[in-house]
């Protein structure tokens, strides 16, 4: 479907801040780094046991594992794309209960907090992007918004700004609050526990190899999600707004299963497609809202429409041309 006006107006949380007050503002500020030490060696740990864990998978374990461990990463990765970011955060389109409840269990492996609290965070980062209220404030450098902005206590305004936010949808939704409500347990199940004991007891794998494989996969799929948080606000073209930080990153997109096109996607948060570079073009999750579109299981997909883009491109975009 393509959105029309009067649904753009309800869509206020996914308005950036951009504008050079808030710029200055943010600057201005004297906001002290604390240090969180236990997530240091948290991250620490994960990223030294997935440099084992990819020696592993080249080398050591089977290659069921190899193709185990590659499909429970793409489902991670559809359960922030598709779910997480399309589906919750924006409601760029709906979906039916059977597609929520596996997007809710795929997003679950992917441990990035639960739904509820990625949502919250994202929409954040969306109405103030750039300022002291955004979680992973690019302004800070490369390290801080790729992961740095875990590793240290939240700017105040975080909590403040996140306090204001409408998130009335998700307390609405049986599902995420099912998820928030059992997060531990379900994280542990479907991101380590599940993924380490199918391949012992299936194909007799290493507890060890299939243990450091997991966390392989986990750090994998972090890296690529962060990605869009840093590189794909640092490096690349800003067709849409050249005012924004968001960039248009082919290399983030194909990583990320299409969120890479991300200065058009600051600029029309709605679009299911999250680009308008075709339905397809780097861009696998838009392939999977469609085919479940296909089945019947989402529906009233927000599109932009083409001149609307052409537009946008026009006026405000830097690489635009006649």
């Amino acid at each position: 479907m393509v959105l029309d006006l009067s649904e753009i107006a309800t869509l206020k949380f996914e308005k950036p801040i951009n504008d050079k007050a808030s710029t200055k503002e943010s600057c201005k500020t004297g906001y002290e780094w604390k240090i969180v030490w236990r997530n240091v060696i948290i991250f620490a740990y994960i990223h030294l046991a997935a440099l084992f864990g990819l020696y592993v998978l080249f080398f050591r374990a089977k290659y069921q594992s190899a193709i185990w461990f590659t499909v429970v990463g793409v489902a991670g990765g559809l359960g922030i794309t598709a779910g997480a970011h399309r589906l919750w955060a924006h409601r760029s389109y709906k979906a039916k209960w059977p597609l929520r409840f596996i997007l809710m269990i795929f997003q679950t492996i992917a441990f990035q907090d639960d739904i509820y609290q990625w949502v919250r965070d994202h929409r954040v980062h969306h109405k103030f992007t750039d300022t002291d209220a955004d979680p992973y404030n690019v302004r800070r450098g490369f390290f801080f918004s790729h992961i740095g902005w875990l590793l240290v206590r939240k700017h105040p305004d975080v909590a403040d700004k996140g306090a204001i936010v409408d998130c009335s949808d998700l307390k609405q939704d049986p599902i995420v609050i099912f998820q928030k409500k059992w997060y531990l347990n379900l994280m542990w199940l479907c991101c380590f526990i599940i993924p380490t004991l199918v391949p012992w007891l299936a194909w007799n794998e290493s507890l060890s190899y299939s243990w450091h494989c997991a966390v392989c996969r986990y750090c994998i799929n972090l890296n690529i999600t962060w990605l869009v948080n840093s590189a794909a606000h640092m490096w690349g073209m800003k067709p849409y707004e050249k005012s924004f930080s968001s960039t248009n990153n082919a290399t983030v997109s194909l990583l990320t299963f299409g969120e890479g096109w991300h200065n058009y996607h600051h600029v029309f948060p709605w679009d299911y497609k999250a680009a308008e570079l075709g339905n397809y073009r780097l861009n696998f999750t838009t392939a999977f809202i469609d085919f479940c579109a296909y089945l019947g299981l989402a529906y009233d997909l927000k599109t932009v429409p083409a001149d609307t883009i052409k537009k946008r491109a026009s006026r405000s975009g830097e690489t635009y041309e006649q």
